[in-house]
């Protein structure tokens, strides 16, 4: 796979670095030259320019990529750069890095994003995980389908602990996806018992009705749980 990385600080040197040691082909681009430091990816081909303009984009082949990441400290310029590879350069893949929370709405599909990664909201998701046992936590949303990944520890109590996978109806557009048992990731089967302190990851979908899923999870006084 051919990979084009805009922005050679120290995210997109560790995700050209990762890349390459998957066997993938990767340009990293950056109009800073204190940020060419070659000889920390030294397998990539590098680029000193500005990704936001076409002819730099023309320089890197940016039409013969499968993926164009624009992960530099600049909302703006990451937007620009997804918007060029995917309206000029037909690229179809595009993922994008968000460093303002409050910039996330505009990285969509109509500024050329496939998938926007903010890190502090994987942050903010990895503490709330941490702390508070029983409560969903959005990690991850695939802005091109519109589809959430959600993560939950089963509390103790709940009523869904000692129930197999298979005896529970999950609300619809809800999967669950995988159960982390004692650090390693289970497929779950109908045969699988869910137990307290398992950690659920879910895909949801727009329909999905995330208070159900919740409720289901934690039912308050009088509830019932929803199994077949």
């Amino acid at each position: 796979m051919r990979v084009v990385i805009a922005g050679a600080g120290s995210v997109g040197r560790s995700i050209a670095r990762e890349l390459l040691e998957s066997g993938h082909e990767i340009t990293l681009i950056d109009k800073q030259p204190g940020a060419m430091r070659v000889a920390q990816v030294a397998e990539a081909q590098w680029l000193l320019a500005d990704a936001c303009e076409l002819a730099t984009l023309s320089e890197a082949q940016v039409e013969r990529a499968d993926v164009v990441v624009a992960a530099t400290g600049d909302d703006k310029a990451n937007l620009v750069i997804s918007l060029l590879a995917r309206t000029e350069y037909g690229v179809p893949r595009t993922v994008a890095r968000v460093n303002n929370p409050k910039n996330e709405w505009m990285f969509d599909e109509a500024w050329g994003v496939d998938v926007a990664v903010s890190t502090p909201r994987i942050m903010t998701a990895m503490v709330e995980e941490a702390v508070v046992v029983g409560d969903l936590v959005k990690i991850f949303t695939f802005h091109q389908s519109h589809a959430d990944i959600l993560g939950v520890t089963l509390p103790e109590g709940s009523p869904l602990a000692g129930t197999l996978v298979g005896q529970v109806t999950w609300p619809e557009d809800t999967v669950l996806a995988s159960i982390v048992r004692d650090g390693s990731p289970i497929a779950p089967s109908p045969d699988d018992t869910l137990e307290a302190g398992d950690e659920l990851l879910f895909v949801t979908g727009e329909q999905a009705d995330q208070a159900a899923l919740h409720g289901l999870l934690n039912p308050g006084p009088g509830a019932t749980s929803t199994t077949a």
